[in-house]
């Protein structure tokens, strides 16, 4: 079953919002345990001055009670001071989630928009279609277009295919030693220093493998990609010159016969969307930054709390609590027993708590890296205009299998992006993303109006932003805090059949 482009948007951020939910649970889980330890110490230390009235004398009882409570004052304190600081970290939290959750709503409503002012442009250009491909300048505008395409996707393979003779041809000279030391050190070349012996032995070395015939050919082997590369550069850019003349004599067309208010509506609505997502990451930004006080905060990584409960645990380590403790087990009287018995359950129950407390951190810090890897996914997502309503998806495991499988870390940001790329597809005229023969995603041409039916599902239309490899290769490129956040994909196009 497909997955249309909205849809799958919404998934997304449904799963953004599961993750953020289970981080704030298990944050809270964080601060209530480190609640309960300091009270487990507070009662571990009433029972050693239980024990100690029994054991010890007056002065010694009074002194090792005194500095017990001292460390409890200082711990009861600071974890009243803590407790504030993570309700405020929490209150912010909840505060930037409802920011969040209003520009999600919103952005759906103009996404909404979008496809109604699609609908309608695709409508106009239905009824135009046989005019406008009749004309006689727009005809050679889109043949010219076509050609370009074609011109643009030989140079492009042929520099993949000067790649890959690059790697394989290039291998033996790489994995020669001698060859690769000649070649690192610019033997053969004016940057090529060493003194005389050190001259004349690579000169031998140089004559007896060959180096002044092999290496033109590793230079050239090195070159040839290169200069292809910006050949087909060259007519990337030509065509995306003529892509532009002929989406202007599309608009002319549409315009003229009443489509302009729509279009300007549709544009309108992109640029509302482009100011949304720029909120958005500025917002996840803050919302990231605040996720992690809360998380230093409810791991007791505030420097006062941590030393106050350290003091705490410190004052039950010392030696003549030890000392206490060793000769009351080594008596066997009903009171000391109990004692005993009450420390040891405080005890165990501490280090239980401090066990799950690991567990959850582990968890935590999980959970904000997965979070921060499906916020990058989600950028692409719309920077590949891959929302635009007329996007679709083979694979409704996306948002099933495969996100359950990315969320474990059974497979990696980069893997479950590119499933989502080579699942895409387009429908009902307009493209989104690179050009074809960048492989970008498995993405066809669309059955264009104004004569474009002529391929068979496909379209020689450019899309708009012709040359620019598609988002998502290299690495994610969504922005962090400080940084620009407007997709570079160039907007919706009109849906008016190009």
């Amino acid at each position: 079953m497909s997955l249309s482009g909205p849809d799958a948007l919404r998934s997304l951020d449904e799963a953004l919002r599961d993750i953020r939910r289970e981080e704030d649970e298990i944050a809270k889980r964080l601060a209530r345990s480190a609640e309960r330890v300091t009270k487990i110490r507070e009662t571990e230390g009433e029972l050693f001055r239980q024990l100690a009235a029994v054991r010890l004398d007056p002065a010694t009882q009074a002194e090792l009670s005194g500095r017990l409570s001292q460390a409890e004052i200082r711990a009861r304190d600071m974890l009243k001071q803590h407790t504030r600081e993570l309700a405020a970290a929490e209150s912010a939290l909840k505060g930037l989630d409802k920011v969040i959750a209003a520009l999600t709503s919103e952005r759906a409503g103009l996404l909404a928009e979008v496809e109604k002012y699609q609908r309608e442009l695709r409508a106009i250009s239905a009824r135009i279609e046989t005019s406008i491909a009749q004309d006689p300048v727009y005809a050679a505008k889109r043949k010219a277009a076509a050609d370009l395409v074609e011109i643009a996707a030989e140079a492009t393979n042929k520099t993949k295919q000067a790649d890959i003779d690059r790697e394989l041809k290039g291998r033996p000279y790489r994995n020669d030693p001698v060859f690769t030391y000649l070649w690192e050190s610019g033997f053969g070349t004016k940057d090529y220093h060493a003194n005389r012996l050190t001259a004349w032995l690579d000169g031998l070395v140089a004559k007896r493998i060959g180096y002044a015939e092999a290496r033109p050919n590793y230079v050239m082997l090195n070159e040839i990609p290169l200069r292809l590369r910006e050949h087909a550069e060259r007519q990337a850019a030509n065509a995306a010159a003529a892509q532009g003349e002929l989406e202007a004599l599309q608009q002319a067309a549409i315009d003229a016969n009443g489509g302009k208010p729509v279009r300007e509506a549709l544009e309108a609505a992109q640029e509302r969307i482009n100011a949304i997502d720029a909120k958005m990451v500025a917002a996840e930004d803050d919302r990231d930054e605040q996720t992690k006080k809360q998380r230093q905060l409810a791991q007791g990584d505030d420097p006062a709390f941590a030393q106050a409960i350290s003091a705490l645990a410190e004052g039950l380590g010392r030696e003549d609590i030890k000392n206490l403790l060793a000769e009351a087990r080594m008596t066997h009287t009903g009171q000391d027993d109990t004692i005993i018995a009450q420390i040891d359950d405080a005890r165990q129950r501490a280090r239980d708590e401090l066990a799950d407390t690991s567990d959850q951190q582990g968890r935590l810090k999980t959970l904000a890296a997965r979070r921060r890897e499906l916020e990058d996914i989600q950028y692409e997502f719309k920077k590949s205009g891959y929302d635009d309503p007329r996007s679709s998806f083979r694979e409704d495991r996306l948002v099933g299998e495969l996100l359950n499988d990315f969320l474990k870390g059974a497979i990696t940001a980069s893997s479950y992006w590119n499933s989502w790329r080579g699942s895409q597809n387009w429908s009902g005229g307009g493209y989104r993303g690179g050009a074809p023969w960048q492989n970008g995603g498995g993405v066809q041409w669309p059955d264009s109006s104004f004569g474009g039916g002529d391929n068979a599902g496909g379209s020689s239309t450019p899309p708009p932003n012709w040359g620019r490899a598609p988002s998502g290769w290299g690495g994610f490129s969504r922005p962090r805090s400080g940084t620009s956040s407007n997709r570079t994909s160039g907007g919706f196009k009109t849906g008016g059949g190009f």
